[in-house]
């Protein structure tokens, strides 16, 4: 998953995302203040965005409202030291999906934002469920049967991108833009490596194949048995 996180306090935004990158795996952009805030969220997809109120150049709620305006679903949520009750309705109404009140508890934070990300994926649980197939995605734990499956950090966050959206096809371009930030370095063949490690670690040994490679268009999570 990517967040971005706009917030002009360098030592908070760098906290937050260091929480949501070694707590949660996601991957996180920063931006500074509103204006670069707006450009960045238009142009890239997000699964989360972490929204200050008070920023240079451009408010937090007028990002917000020109985002909303123009049609973005991306779940936000939104930091703000103002917690008077007319500010977090004008906040609801505008667009935001949930706020925490600085100073907040980094615990809370990051399950709001795990819960947000959930809920745009049109999952409300944090057990997500493929077949025999179970993520743990509070305790980050792979599961199939009653076989634990111990995967290196890349994979995990594959697998649990293509499990938020079973049998859908996605594509590797859609992985590379949720899965990495704007610092890492490409190399064009990243996912299938991760994707050959995952069918190793779970479909090996298995007559019901979990995941498969839709020639021309990417990747999909769906239990098919395998053809004898």
């Amino acid at each position: 998953m990517r967040v971005l996180v706009v917030e002009d306090e360098k030592r908070l935004a760098e906290n937050v995302a260091r929480a949501l990158r070694e707590s949660a795996g996601y991957a996180v952009d920063i931006a500074g203040d509103g204006e670069e805030g707006l450009y960045l969220a238009e142009s890239s997809n997000y699964d989360l965005m972490v929204l200050d109120l008070m920023l240079p150049k451009l408010d937090g709620q007028s990002l917000l409202t020109q985002y909303r305006k123009k049609g973005h679903a991306t779940p936000v949520l939104v930091l703000t030291a103002r917690d008077e009750k007319e500010n977090v309705v004008r906040l609801l109404n505008e667009g935001a999906d949930d706020y925490v009140s600085k100073p907040f508890d980094l615990g809370e934070f990051l399950a709001r934002a795990k819960a947000l990300v959930r809920r745009g994926k049109g999952q409300r649980s944090p057990v997500l469920s493929v077949a025999d197939l179970q993520l743990n995605t509070i305790e980050r734990t792979v599961k199939r049967g009653q076989k634990e499956i111990a995967l290196v950090p890349m994979e995990y966050r594959v697998l649990e991108y293509l499990a938020h959206r079973p049998r859908a096809v996605i594509s590797k371009s859609e992985l590379l833009e949720h899965l990495y930030d704007y610092n890492w370095e490409k190399f064009s063949n990243v996912i299938e490596v991760y994707i050959s490690g995952l069918r190793r670690k779970i479909d090996s040994n298995y007559a019901v194949k979990l995941i498969h490679t839709v020639r021309g268009h990417g990747y999909v999570l769906r239990p098919e048995r395998e053809r004898t």
